[in-house]
């Protein structure tokens, strides 16, 4: 694996300097995940280095850039549908330069799509062209063509470089990017690439001075945290890492995603237990309650290896919760494979799901394997799925009331007046508070819930 620095591009600044009559507005607009928000944060910064501004809106901007998500095809979809609906200001202003990058942009039929059916995209690149993206911008002047880079795999992880991070009190932090899991139904693998982990003294360092910073809250990322360490010659885990970081001084929380459950261990689960930085809540995706389906989708555990894993975690860790992903109508999903899936979502208890129906993804397994049940049959599984996740996340919301707790302001509430806090649970309170509060630690006394939506009063000290 390749090591790199970022450094600025002075050759590049120069020719979009000459350029632009006035300094350039670029909108930046990020799709999916939160590795895609932090990307996202990372072309604003490299953009600014090389003196753009950010704007808010289409009309005025000089570069239009989407970095893009190909989990689903609804959200490449999208994706063309807001390319498409560029077309009308590109003739209007013919020096406006439109980009399309990230994981959509890592698939060879989508570049060829964008470069047959969008001429007027000037600019595509992957997921690993961000510190490069001065020079493709001063390419695509200096030519006065296309840029549209072929997809290929770049093995190599940069460092140092700039950011213009969208909070001043959340922070994502990656630890490692790819996966080598290769998940039948998941396109992942091909379009991030494969694991690669970021030294140890490079992430504490980040992390130190994002704490500096007054960052309240770290959310560690990777596409499956719990591989952290392969390949580095450093002998060290993910629960190493956690331990390492824990030890910096200060007032914050650590949060991290996604943690695959063939890799989640007693030791994990241990460091959690032990460390008061770390939130006594655990994202861990399961998919599916059936076996059957498990190895199908190559997830390399079963039911109850899984719940195992929970049982030790709630004899270790009090209070802890959980939240999952769930795939509905995974290919060649019976009845029974659904029903195993509603058992284990009421044997665990889940605070929160995140619920998908299947999507095909082109150049999966998945993508080849027979799948007979209709997508009516589908979204009837998921309401019924839905509204067993409801009778207990409802419920187990509606049972914290009474309790004092502490909560990371985040924003605005919908109800004048009110604001939202975060929970260590990652539940969410509305409270009646001024908005100069965001960013702040809250004290929280629960009155009630609506929904899945707790409330509460704010304690004046």
């Amino acid at each position: 694996m390749e090591k790199l620095t970022y450094t600025h591009n002075e050759a590049a600044a120069k020719v979009l300097a000459s350029f632009y009559d006035t300094p350039p507005l670029a909108y930046v607009r990020s799709y999916g995940c939160q590795q895609n928000v932090n990307d996202g944060e990372k072309i604003k910064g490299v953009l600014q280095d090389v003196g753009f501004g950010l704007c808010d809106n289409v009309e005025h901007a000089d570069l239009i850039l989407f970095n893009t998500c190909a989990v689903r095809e609804h959200a490449e979809q999208r994706v063309f549908g807001n390319v498409g609906a560029l077309k009308k200001l590109k003739e209007q202003n013919p020096r406006l330069i439109i980009g399309v990058c990230g994981c959509m942009a890592q698939q060879a039929h989508i570049v060829e799509k964008l470069r047959q059916s969008y001429p007027y995209v000037d600019l595509v690149f992957g997921v690993d062209g961000i510190d490069r993206l001065p020079a493709m911008l001063a390419e695509r002047i200096s030519r006065g063509k296309r840029y549209l880079e072929k997809p290929e795999e770049r093995n190599a992880v940069v460092e140092e470089m700039p950011i213009r991070r969208d909070s001043g009190f959340r922070a994502w932090l990656p630890i490692m990017y790819g996966c080598d899991n290769f998940c039948t139904y998941c396109i992942v693998p091909y379009v991030r690439g494969r694991e690669r982990s970021r030294e140890p003294a490079a992430i504490l360092a980040e992390f130190k001075e994002l704490i500096a910073q007054g960052y309240k809250e770290i959310t560690l990322l990777g596409q499956n945290v719990n591989s952290y360490g392969k390949g580095l010659a450093e002998k060290v885990d993910f629960s190493d890492l956690l331990n390492l970081l824990c030890t910096v001084p200060g007032d914050y929380q650590i949060r991290f995603m996604t943690s695959h459950p063939k890799d989640a261990s007693r030791k994990l689960i241990d460091t959690i237990a032990a460390q008061e930085h770390l939130c006594k809540h655990i994202h861990l995706p399961v998919q599916s309650g059936s076996d059957r389906l498990l190895k199908e989708m190559n997830r390399h555990y079963t039911v109850a290896q899984y719940m195992d894993l929970v049982d030790y975690a709630r004899e270790k860790i009090p209070g802890v919760t959980f939240s999952s992903d769930i795939i509905v109508g995974f290919p060649g999903e019976t009845e029974e494979d659904f029903e195993a899936t509603l058992d284990l979502i009421r044997k665990v208890g889940y605070m929160q799901l995140f619920t998908f129906i299947y999507s095909k993804r082109t150049g999966t397994p998945a993508a080849k394997m027979d799948d007979p049940t209709t997508h009516a049959e589908k979204a009837a599984r998921m309401d019924r799925l839905l509204k067993t996740q409801d009778e207990f996340a409802f419920a187990a919301t509606a049972a914290m009331a009474g309790q004092t707790v502490r909560v990371l302001v985040e924003a605005a509430g919908r109800t004048p007046g009110t604001v939202n806090g975060r929970l260590d649970n990652n539940l969410v309170v509305e409270f009646q508070a001024p908005e100069c509060l965001i960013g702040q630690w809250a004290q929280v006394h629960l009155t009630g819930s609506r929904a899945a939506l707790l409330v509460g009063e704010l304690v004046r000290e």
